[in-house]
């Protein structure tokens, strides 16, 4: 899947926002707009073709536009991993399997995706083309985990029972309300607040 375009063009709606974004940066360091311009590319990518990702002639633009060489922006593309060097599904799985998710049910729910994907291996792509997997590192909200990162949301407290009624409703081209899968009040325990929960005269 990595059907890589003959060219690349900023369409409308990113050219509006590259002058705000390239004068954040003091004159000389435009380069430092590296990392919002691959954002946007790899944005304007999914508007456009259902997927998110940076192709190599996207960096080529960014490269030209920011007037630094290409291999400069290959370095910083290849290096965070929020960048997609690849065609990737409508739908990006990231599933966090570090400590805290692990301890709390993540093998569950990467069996879940693989199981109503039928995904193998991770960075693959399912047939129908609606998702592609991923295993990242953790993602910041160990409090509420299992986590699992559907493109930019998090979906929180999965186990696999949420993760097929989750998928099922992407499929169905719904998307689900973010947060806690279980219900909790953002990082509350679970059945609500138990401290704070009134004002005494």
């Amino acid at each position: 899947m990595t059907d890589e375009p003959s060219e690349f063009v900023f369409d409308a709606h990113s050219e509006a926002l590259i002058p705000a974004i390239i004068a954040k940066y003091p004159a000389g360091k435009q380069a430092s707009a590296v990392l919002p311009l691959l954002d946007l590319a790899q944005r304007q990518m999914k508007r456009q073709t259902d997927s998110a990702w940076v192709p190599r002639v996207a960096m080529d633009v960014i490269a030209a536009r920011l007037s630094m060489p290409p291999i400069r922006v290959y370095e910083v593309a290849t290096f965070y991993f929020m960048f997609n060097m690849k065609k990737i599904g409508k739908h990006h799985l990231q599933l966090c399997t570090t400590t805290p998710c692990w301890l709390r049910g993540s093998d569950d729910v990467v069996a879940a995706c693989r199981k109503h994907t039928g995904i193998k291996g991770w960075g693959e792509t399912s047939e129908d083309g609606m998702f592609t997997m991923t295993e990242v590192e953790c993602v910041g909200a160990c409090v509420n985990a299992p986590i699992l990162q559907v493109d930019d949301d998090f979906y929180e407290d999965m186990d696999a029972e949420k993760v097929e009624m989750l998928l099922a409703a992407l499929r169905r081209g719904e998307k689900p309300p973010v947060g806690s899968m279980a219900g909790r009040q953002t990082s509350a325990p679970e059945g609500g607040p138990t401290t704070l929960t009134g004002i005494e005269g």
